[in-house]
């Protein structure tokens, strides 16, 4: 459990609090600890329902797959399209974040080398090689977490002599008398991104030993997760109750509240904790999101001719690895508060289907017995992720919801293809075929079509 629970907190990357923390205090006008509240609650009651439908589907699954178990796989399709859009974009942040930090550390360097630079590295180790140890994961989340520490232990320092709000004790950072709750629903939506990745060890389900250890370690993952965003960004609010000393790097802060904190010395070891911790969660949403194009490939939802073929000398998906190293350079240009914005498009209608899947699932295909106990469990809970996780999608970014809408229309128009005018429904690709190897669905002629069945008929 603690394994898994070790790589859910890995893939979220602890450091990410100090990445976004110019961006939140700004919406909320210093008040970041009570943004990360706000979004642990939602976290919570969805990662609740995470865990309900990985303790009843224990196979390697995600979103996708318990909506197409719960309600139809058209369905469970279209929340895959949408999730597609923040995995295929998770790699992209990652680059981003790292060259926020090289410009500053490195201002008289063009910022899109380090873009490019990251972008050939990544894509290479990925394409040489996709597999990853839990082992590694825990050294770089280990020193993540102590860079933290240390860092806590020189604000107190610093707050007791008088910098900052001058006090370890205060509610400034929770609530005054310029916070609304519009902004602080904006400041919510935004640190969801931290949490981005707490759903992604549901894929490690069948590694489980217990069918109890998947709900436990989705649980753990978001209150220890979200623990060390909101310990981080209380005392770092404390210690810059505004955005004045980061001047004009308020798009991620983390280098320069490094150098006011410690020092030259302490902003390398500062920034060196974020950049292990940024490039293992790039290595693995990297890998991640070329696994799942893979398989989609594989099953012919893509054109298995390119996206479902591996290299016979790396024995990994090769066309899909530099696929997302590509996309990954567009990192150049964005913003983090939009890109983020636009991964929680996906992410956050994700987690509301997950939670509407609990009620179809229990209330529905399994027939809710009517006690008090079930129907709080399985439809009041659920009921209230559901609201809550759909409040925040409506406050996203007017970019994101604009862009994210004709991602939707994108994939609602290919559905519509592939599913010859809706007359057959996705028959869904197993999310747990390995991801290098040979079996028999790659090597199958590419005139076959294992993913689609006629609506009502028995599968193939």
């Amino acid at each position: 459990m603690w394994a898994i629970v070790g790589l859910g907190l890995g893939y979220m990357t602890p450091t990410v609090v100090f990445d976004t923390f110019g961006i939140v205090s700004e919406i909320t006008d210093g008040t970041v600890p009570m943004a990360y509240l706000v979004a642990l609650v939602v976290m919570l009651f969805t990662a609740i329902s995470y865990g309900k439908m990985a303790g009843e589907i224990p196979s390697a699954g995600s979103a996708y797959t318990y909506v197409r178990e719960s309600m139809h796989p058209n369905l469970g399709f279209m929340v895959g399209w949408t999730s597609l859009l923040d995995y295929i974009l998770l790699p992209m942040v990652n680059a981003l974040i790292i060259r926020l930090y090289m410009e500053q550390m490195f201002p008289t360097v063009p910022p899109w080398i380090w873009v490019v630079l990251y972008c050939i590295a990544v894509t290479a180790i990925v394409a040489f090689s996709m597999r990853g140890t839990s082992n590694f994961n825990a050294l770089l989340l280990s020193f993540a977490v102590i860079v933290i520490l240390v860092f806590i232990g020189l604000v107190v320092q610093q707050v007791l002599a008088g910098e900052g709000l001058a006090t370890l004790a205060s509610t400034r950072p929770f609530v005054h008398e310029g916070l609304n709750s519009q902004s602080l629903l904006m400041a919510a939506t935004v640190v969801c991104f931290s949490f981005i990745g707490f759903d992604a060890i549901t894929m490690y389900a069948e590694e489980a030993k217990d069918a109890k250890t998947m709900p436990r370690a989705i649980l753990l993952t978001v209150l220890i997760g979200g623990a060390i965003f909101f310990v981080a960004s209380y005392f770092a609010q404390l210690r810059f109750p505004d955005n004045t000393p980061f001047g004009e790097f308020t798009d991620d802060p983390l280098p320069q509240i490094g150098l006011i904190v410690g020092g030259q010395v302490f902003q390398v070891i500062f920034v060196a904790a974020g950049f292990t911790a940024t490039l293992a969660s790039g290595l693995a949403s990297h890998a991640s999101v070329s696994r799942m194009l893979l398989v989609m490939g594989r099953n012919n939802v893509f054109p298995r001719k390119w996206f479902g073929r591996i290299n016979p000398t790396s024995h990994t998906p090769v066309f899909n690895v530099v696929l997302v190293g590509i996309v990954s350079l567009l990192a150049i240009e964005f913003s983090l508060e939009l890109i983020s914005a636009f991964i929680n498009f996906g992410a956050l209608i994700a987690f509301s289907f997950v939670n509407a899947s609990v009620i179809a699932y229990f209330a529905w295909r399994k027939g809710l017995r009517k006690t008090g106990r079930d129907i709080f469990k399985y439809i009041v809970m659920p009921g209230i992720g559901l609201v809550l996780t759909l409040l925040l999608w409506l406050n996203l970014h007017t970019e994101a919801l604009i862009g994210g809408g004709i991602w939707l229309a994108a994939g609602l128009v290919y559905l519509a293809v592939i599913t010859k005018g809706f007359r057959k429904k996705v028959v869904g690709f197993d999310e747990a075929q390995p991801v290098t190897g040979f079996n028999k669905v790659a090597d199958a002629p590419d005139d076959e079509d294992p993913v689609l069945e006629v609506e009502g008929a028995e599968p193939k």
